[in-house]
C-alpha cells in the first residue's frame, strides 16, 4: 500500500512539474512573439527614415548635419540587435533627430503640402503607434514570464530548466514623441 502511495505522489509531482514547465514555455513564447513584433515595427521605421530624409533633403539641403545625425543613429539602432538595453537606448537616440527632421518641415510650407511627405509622415506616425502597442504587449508578456519565474513553486524548476527573467523594453517616451505639425487649416 505504501508503494502505491509513493508512486501516486511521484506521478502527481511529475504532472505538476510538466504543467509548470508548459506554463513557463508558453509565457516564454509570448515574450518571444512580443519581441518579434517590436523588431518588425522598428525595422519598418528604419526603412521609412531614408525616404523621409530624402524627401526633406530636397527642400532643406542645408540641413546636412541633421541628415548625417539621422543616418548615424539609424545605423546604430540597426546594429544594436536584440540586447534590450542597447536597443532601447539606440532607438531613443534615433527618435531625437527624427523628431528634429519632422520639425524642419515647419519651415517649408510647400513640403508640408507634398503628398509624398504627408504619406511618409502618416506612415511614420502609424509605425510609432504600432511600436508602442508592440512594446506594451511585449512588456506584459515579460511581466507574466518574470512573475512565473519568481513565483513558488515554479521558481524551483525555472532556473534548472533554463528559464530566466527578461528585461523590459524601455524607450524614453518624451524623446520618441513626434512634434505636432499643423497642416494649415486642419481642425
Amino acid at each position: 500500500m505504501l508503494i502505491y502511495f509513493i508512486l501516486g505522489l511521484v506521478a502527481v509531482l511529475i504532472v505538476f512539474g510538466v504543467l509548470i514547465y508548459n506554463r513557463l514555455v508558453s509565457r516564454s513564447q509570448m515574450a518571444d512573439n512580443g519581441w518579434s513584433d517590436i523588431d518588425v515595427q522598428l525595422k519598418r521605421r528604419a526603412n521609412l527614415i531614408p525616404q523621409l530624409v530624402s524627401t526633406v533633403q530636397g527642400y532643406a539641403s542645408h540641413e546636412r548635419e541633421l541628415f548625417a545625425d539621422v543616418a548615424e543613429k539609424r545605423a546604430r539602432a540597426l546594429a544594436a540587435g536584440d540586447d534590450l538595453a542597447s536597443r532601447g537606448a539606440a532607438e531613443s537616440a534615433l527618435s531625437q533627430p527624427v523628431a528634429r527632421l519632422m520639425a524642419v518641415a515647419e519651415d517649408y510650407p510647400e513640403m508640408k503640402a507634398s503628398g509624398n511627405f504627408l504619406e511618409l509622415q502618416k506612415e511614420l506616425a502609424d509605425t510609432e503607434d504600432k511600436i508602442e502597442m508592440a512594446r506594451r504587449f511585449y512588456n506584459g508578456a515579460v511581466r507574466e514570464l518574470n512573475t512565473s519565474v519568481q513565483s513558488f513553486p515554479a521558481n524551483l524548476l525555472a532556473s534548472p530548466l533554463g528559464f530566466r527573467q527578461r528585461a523590459y523594453f524601455e524607450v524614453d517616451m518624451p524623446d520618441r514623441a513626434l512634434p505636432h505639425i499643423d497642416m494649415g487649416g486642419a481642425s
